[in-house]
């Protein structure tokens, strides 16, 4: 059964010595705000982390298969959707796009009883064989920091080199140089929303939310790399509202979230920031749940 009330969440997480989510249009730079010098991190940087975890968690059996993961073919995807319902004959032709009529949507609806990313998130899966679209309960907005971020760039040295060639050119010296990119800390707060209203349409149930929160909570623990540098969640504050359309404005509950830095000089540590959450006065069928922090 579909979840049946509406949620709105506030994520804090932060990064040191890491690049969060690196610009492949500007040499994978970490992304900022380049008229306040705020990072930035994408929603589908953090949709990516939801997915890996859950993908790991539920070794991407089904309910809980990942739709949008690595090397997949979307279309292989949807054809399995066909054979399912027992529609494989839709399947054949060149005109595939286009064929389907009332299978669409029975398509659609394995789609999101099978792929947790699906009935989550939402896709577009009316490229090539039609299983129509979804609009996913759950929606995330960029995450920004809290204060500027300074970017640093650091020379790396590899002793050794790719082919012989470079080998002959630099004498046997076989060294590469490259380059890397970390934020020396930043702490970043993203905003989170859950509608009972769509969850109706995909199917998404109480156990999808507790897997969504344990997912976010824990989604950095097991997306280490070098690159990234020390990663965490450190908040995790949950507005559930006891109706389906909500008891208050989302931007009124996230503004009682309250993040100051309290330290002298660059903050490097997330104690250099005090989190502060107002919680008099909350409007009528409004509670919060402290998931974490």
């Amino acid at each position: 059964m579909a979840i049946s009330n509406r949620y709105d969440f506030v994520l804090l997480f932060d990064v040191k010595d890491g690049n969060p989510n690196g610009d492949p249009d500007a040499g994978n730079l970490p992304r900022i705000d380049a008229e306040t010098g705020r990072g930035l991190v994408t929603d589908v940087c953090l949709k990516r982390k939801v997915r890996n975890f859950v993908g790991l968690v539920k070794s991407e059996q089904p309910p809980y298969e990942i739709y949008v993961k690595e090397k997949a073919v979307l279309n292989k995807t949807h054809e399995r959707a066909y054979v399912a319902i027992g529609a494989e004959d839709l399947l054949k032709g060149e005109d595939k796009k286009r064929k389907g009529g009332d299978k669409v949507d029975e398509a659609r609806q394995w789609m999101c009883s099978n792929f947790f990313d699906v009935r989550t998130f939402g896709a577009v899966m009316s490229t090539g064989v039609n299983c129509g679209q979804v609009r996913g309960p759950v929606q995330l907005t960029f995450a920004r920091s809290i204060d500027p971020i300074v970017s640093s760039e650091h020379s790396i040295t590899r002793m050794a080199v790719t082919t012989e060639k470079e080998a002959e050119n630099q004498s046997g010296d076989n060294r590469t140089m490259g380059r890397k990119f970390t934020v020396p800390y930043g702490l970043y707060m993203a905003h989170g929303f859950v509608s009972a209203n769509l969850a109706d349409q995909t199917g998404f149930n109480e156990d999808d939310l507790s897997l969504l929160w344990q997912a976010l909570s824990s989604m950095f623990e097991h997306d280490r790399s070098a690159a990234r540098g020390l990663m965490a969640t450190r908040g995790l504050y949950v507005f559930k509202h006891d109706s389906k359309l909500g008891n208050a404005s989302a931007h009124d509950l996230f503004d009682r979230v309250d993040v100051k830095k309290i330290a002298q000089g660059p903050a490097r540590q997330y104690s250099d920031y005090q989190v502060q959450i107002n919680e008099q006065n909350m409007p009528d069928g409004v509670k919060l749940q402290r998931v974490l922090g």
